[in-house]
């Protein structure tokens, strides 16, 4: 965990040493990383966000060879991929999943149902939303497949999502990412960035507490 934390703190630095080593292959070790993200439902807590400005960053800077385009078509493609198979596993899997011990802990047959209420109330929209949010975009796919969302649907509002994800972080990294400041303070910047992408989680997260009290109260 401590390498990982390291990993996202400092990306910048660890990404300037895989492209050096890897060369070319970096794009597809950060397209597995992205894909990975969403896909394998159990590991939401690989960089994403930070990764995607960090890798445009670079491309911005003609020492790395790196092309801007091709990090956002791989991160378009890994990402929508990614959130693919997630819904897939959950259309597929889910009930059995939850029933397990071990990944009941994260997901259970009330959250589902609770899920299920949300995204009938709120439409596919939440699915557009969910794509900022750091470790929820992870398991909505899921939880929006166990709760049997239409793929159609659900891909719909995917594609907005992740177009727009891919846009604004690889824009701000492209555009922003080698101002003297920010290269100077990027560790501070990354947990800026986290930040503010957990925003909705939290305001969403103190609405439901509040409002359960507000509930209990009556």
């Amino acid at each position: 965990m401590s390498f990982l934390i390291d990993f996202v703190l400092h990306i910048d630095e660890h990404l300037v040493t895989i492209v050096n080593s890897f060369g070319i292959w970096t794009y597809l070790i950060l397209f597995a990383i992205i894909f990975i993200e969403t896909g394998a439902v159990i590991l939401p807590f690989l960089p994403g966000d930070s990764l995607l400005f960090a890798a445009a960053a670079l491309a911005a800077n003609p020492d790395y060879g790196l092309h801007i385009w091709s990090f956002v078509i791989l991160f378009l493609v890994a990402a929508l991929a990614g959130d693919s198979l997630n819904f897939m596993i959950g259309h597929s899997l889910g009930e059995r999943l939850t029933q397990t011990s071990w990944f009941g802990k994260l997901i259970n047959q009330k959250q589902l149902a609770k899920s299920e209420k949300f995204f009938k109330k709120h439409g596919g929209i939440t699915v557009t939303i969910a794509r900022f949010m750091p470790i929820i975009r992870t398991f909505v796919p899921f939880v929006a497949a166990s709760s049997r969302m239409h793929y159609q649907q659900f891909i719909r509002y995917n594609v907005i999502g992740c177009i727009l994800w891919v846009i604004l972080c690889c824009g701000g990294g492209y555009f922003f990412g080698n101002i003297p400041f920010v290269k100077q303070h990027f560790s501070m910047v990354v947990i800026g960035i986290i930040l503010v992408s957990l925003i909705p989680a939290v305001v969403s997260a103190l609405k439901a507490r509040f409002g359960k009290t507000a509930e209990s109260d009556l």
